[in-house]
């Protein structure tokens, strides 16, 4: 068992391309790290310098007390477990579990009782005798973490282990995974690109972008509190919505005034991806825009957002935050009128695809309930405590925190 520590880490390609970008990313003994973001974000460009597959560019990666900037990767006391499996076609699930062990020249005796008892742990038993072409992909992928789990190493790296997998499979193999590691509680770096799998799994979540750390935090620290804007709309499923708009202050109360960014695409879900239009369009606020009450918001916050006053300001709600009917969680004063355009029903819940007069995809998971017809109009209520409100941009900072201050720069927050 061991922390992995990186400090200024950076990696350039040829051609001054940056693919991550001087983190900072501690990782604690035991602890279970997922690191997620969209593609090309460096999450896996990270993942396999800490294993030694690539070079770093500048900084220093620690495994335990030791630097291992120049360590090779079969020295480093790590084990690692790819997208495709990697294992050796021609031999039997033992024979691929033991491999490595045979390589160190360990005892027989030793070999089979590290073997017999991780098949054990994985319930792959009754298959090591079998190749791996007679196995389902997700006995292969047992496989594949039985062979990392022999070798006992200081910390498993994963790198989008379930991604090959079924819908199905995938949620049974990520709770395997999450009990395997409540059982040996060794250090865990895992990799992915898909926001559920982050949320589920990791005891604390990196979500990166353009070779930065954005943030990093428990999951649901990370969900409820997210640093900026880029955050909120990537963990979430379906994402936030996203609305421009203005504060206004109207006879001592604070209220979003919707309004519209001229030459932004419209029917685009928020995906944050307005800097273009925030920094060489004028905000403008027709009256057929939605104002909002924000009443309902804790005091501090809304002390800290009168300096923002008849500033462009990013409206963000989560699809669970909108209501069909006003209650405890959504006051009547905050009603929109929207027209709705698709509804999926999911169960108990639904979700339902609107647009308002200005602004064309607004999403809401709303309770289940007859009625609802693609084409005509209706009201939903927002849950004002939870919305969140953003500075302009892709990665606008998050003014409803704390740990916001009108002077603030926007940085990128690190581990």
């Amino acid at each position: 068992m061991a922390r992995v520590e990186l400090q200024k880490v950076s990696k350039i390609y040829p051609g001054g391309i940056k693919a991550v970008d001087g983190i900072d990313l501690e990782v604690g003994d035991r602890e279970f790290v997922v690191l997620v973001g969209p593609s090309g974000c460096g999450k896996s460009t990270t993942l396999r310098m800490i294993a030694g597959l690539e070079e770093i560019s500048d900084g220093v990666i620690r495994i335990g007390d030791r630097v291992v900037n120049d360590v090779p990767p079969k020295n480093r006391d790590i084990a690692m477990v790819f997208q495709n499996y990697a294992l050796y076609p021609h031999m039997s699930v033992y024979k691929n579990m033991a491999f490595a062990l045979k390589l160190r020249k360990m005892p027989r005796a030793e070999i089979h009782q590290r073997v017999t008892q991780a098949a054990k742990t994985l319930d792959i038993e009754h298959l090591l005798d079998r190749k791996p072409k007679a196995l389902s992909g997700g006995q292969r992928q047992r496989v594949a973490v039985g062979r990392a789990i022999v070798r006992e190493p200081a910390a498993f790296l994963f790198d989008e282990p379930l991604s090959n997998l079924d819908a199905k499979l995938r949620v049974t193999t990520r709770a395997e995974l999450k009990r395997l590691h409540q059982r040996l509680r060794t250090t865990t770096i895992y990799v992915t690109h898909d926001q559920e799998e982050a949320m589920t799994l990791g005891d604390r979540i990196v979500v990166m972008k353009d070779g930065l750390i954005q943030q990093a935090d428990t999951p649901l620290v990370t969900y409820n509190q997210p640093t900026n804007r880029f955050v909120a709309g990537f963990i979430g499923m379906p994402p936030m919505n996203f609305f421009d708009g203005s504060l206004r202050g109207e006879n001592g109360q604070l209220r979003f005034q919707e309004g519209s960014l001229p030459g932004k695409q419209a029917g685009q879900p928020g995906n944050g991806n307005d800097q273009v239009f925030a920094d060489s369009q004028r905000l403008t606020l027709p009256d057929n825009g939605f104002n909002l009450d924000l009443s309902s918001l804790p005091s501090a916050v809304r002390t800290r957002l009168v300096g923002r006053i008849g500033t462009h300001v990013v409206l963000g709600i989560r699809p669970e935050h909108f209501h069909l009917r006003p209650g405890d969680n959504a006051s009547a004063a905050n009603a929109l009128q929207v027209k709705i355009n698709v509804v999926e029903p999911l169960g108990s819940n639904m979700d339902v695809y609107m647009s308002t007069n200005l602004h064309d995809y607004v999403v809401g998971r709303l309770e289940a309930q007859a009625g609802l017809v693609a084409g005509t109009a209706a009201t939903v209520y927002v849950d004002v405590r939870k919305v969140h409100l953003f500075e302009p941009g892709e990665t606008g900072m998050n003014l409803t925190l704390e740990t916001w201050s009108p002077t603030q720069e926007p940085t990128h927050a690190t581990a």
